[in-house]
């Protein structure tokens, strides 16, 4: 039998996993395509990325005006890593091209847990493994939220437990300092991973690699992010619960870890997103040390004073959710006796995630009849199901509202409109733009607030507008109004134009 140049796995099932790889990336496109179509894509946070990425793409610092006025977005959160995609927009100049590299690094991650799962039991389980992973509703939540930077952890995170599986501590070192690229708090994973390979007895590269981790950590939030911001602090201290400051937590952390633990689940939300992670998984993650590497992302979320962070549509999930499952197959295989490794397959490696992909498709039903649109976890059947093909007479509004918008306009557009404006406007949202040089505004009244940082409501929009002397233009198509005065803009808004 013929077999590919690496991992001793036959070019045929190289190619069942790429047609597998292959289908979920057209659906993810379709997903995140139509979204954009339908004006459901937004500013926060595909409009940020956009203009940030679009900066890298012309040698320019990555200022993002939807997050301020001059905003750099390293003073925000410390993501150089974008900057790879900067060569994306020379080829397609449009947000979109955000879209098609998160659905490739998502589907990506396909590559490594199919061959850890696959060494573990077989290949018809690797491949049930990696089809759990890519309809699982962490990576539906993902695509259903645009371009985020913790993309770029998930497919890494997956090549590093491949690397552990593999016995290459250093190879593992190495792309977990990666990590530290990709977002501050990567730091803290990578003491977390630094954790397994001591549990694997891999003493140095764990002792490097949690120095590392460390090190990383405190630069990126006491030096960079400071530097950067605009008011020279790190701004996401939101963990009052365990002390006003990140020192005094620690101590609290270290002192009574006993005391933290109810703060894990005194919500609802948080027992929600604790379920939807363990219980499918048959609570097995619990018994692996590779949960370890989960643990800060988790942890981070749960003890956060943040409501918004303890949901579940949101794109925290996807890396968290890849670890979960490798951890869940990690003590199936350890579970699993010496008189069964022998056999053609292990009953329970083919059950769990053949449970996990009827539950991802049963659950676009539930939650089609149970839940808002905007706030299911598992929104694909919307695509793969038709609803979303046609365009909806709130989106054509929308493109009526975006096609008033002449090109190097300083524009407060929209949060829904914002991302289809970027790439030919200076555009940020109600109130983040110098009061000096906007001149066009698309407010919409039917949003209950209109994004941002300290988003206005309709109404504080509106009494902003009537204050700088703006005039209607359009008035209440489907709930957008769209508004301009004269005045002198400056080059920032006609940069886009060169």
């Amino acid at each position: 039998m013929k077999r590919a140049a690496t991992n001793g796995v036959p070019a045929r099932h190289w190619l069942v996993l790429a047609v597998v790889m292959s289908a979920a990336a057209a659906l993810y496109l379709a997903h995140s395509f139509l979204r954009f179509r339908n004006f459901e894509a937004r500013g926060y946070d595909l409009g940020i990325f956009d203009q940030a990425v679009r900066a890298y793409s012309e040698f320019q610092a990555p200022l993002s005006p939807i997050k301020g006025e001059d905003f750099h977005l390293l003073g925000d959160h410390f993501h150089p890593v974008i900057a790879v995609l900067a060569p994306l927009y020379w080829i397609w100049d449009d947000p979109r091209m955000l879209n098609i590299a998160l659905v490739m690094l998502l589907v990506s991650a396909a590559v490594p847990v199919y061959l850890v799962v696959r060494g573990w039991f077989s290949h018809r389980v690797g491949l049930l493994a990696a089809v759990a992973l890519l309809v699982w509703w962490p990576f539906q939540a993902f695509i259903n939220w645009d371009f985020h930077e913790i993309a770029f952890a998930v497919p890494i995170i997956g090549w590093v437990i491949w690397c552990i599986e593999r016995e290459r501590p250093w190879t593992a070192v190495v792309l977990s300092s990666v990590l530290l690229l990709v977002r501050e708090d990567m730091g803290a994973t990578c003491v977390a991973i630094a954790a397994v390979l001591l549990v694997k007895r891999y003493w140095a590269p764990a002792a490097v690699l949690a120095a590392a981790g460390a090190a990383g950590l405190w630069l990126a939030v006491a030096v960079i992010i400071p530097h950067f911001a605009p008011d020279g602090e790190f701004s996401y201290w939101d963990y009052t619960a365990l002390g006003p400051t990140a020192s005094a937590a620690a101590v609290f952390l270290l002192t009574q870890p006993w005391s933290a633990l109810p703060l894990l689940v005194d919500h609802p939300l948080k027992i929600a997103l604790l379920s939807a992670h363990l219980l499918p998984l048959w609570l097995l993650p619990l018994l692996s040390p590779y949960t370890l590497i989960g643990l800060p992302m988790l942890l981070s979320r749960l003890l956060n004073d943040r409501l918004t962070v303890w949901g579940l549509v949101y794109h925290y999930d996807a890396a968290l959710g890849l670890i979960l499952l490798l951890a869940a197959f990690d003590t199936l295989r350890r579970m699993r006796g010496r008189r069964s490794r022998g056999r053609a397959e292990y009953r329970p490696a083919v059950i769990l995630p053949a449970g996990m992909i009827l539950l991802s498709v049963l659950g676009g039903v539930v939650f089609q009849l149970a839940a808002e649109r905007e706030h299911q976890i598992f929104p694909l059947h919307w695509t793969y199901t038709g609803q979303n093909w046609q365009l909806p007479e709130r989106a054509e509004a929308h493109q009526r509202a975006v096609d008033l918008i002449p090109d190097g306009a300083c524009v407060e557009a929209a949060d829904t409109a914002a991302p289809h404006l970027t790439h030919r406007a200076h555009v940020g949202l109600a109130g983040t733009l110098d009061e000096v040089r906007v001149d066009w505004m698309i407010i919409d009244a039917e949003a209950q607030e209109l994004g941002g940082s300290d988003p206005l409501s309709p109404e504080q929009a509106f009494d902003r507008a009537e204050r700088l002397g703006f005039e209607t233009i359009s008035a209440d198509d489907d709930g957008l109004w769209v508004l301009h005065r004269d005045t002198s803009n400056g080059a920032v808004c006609t940069e886009h134009l060169e």
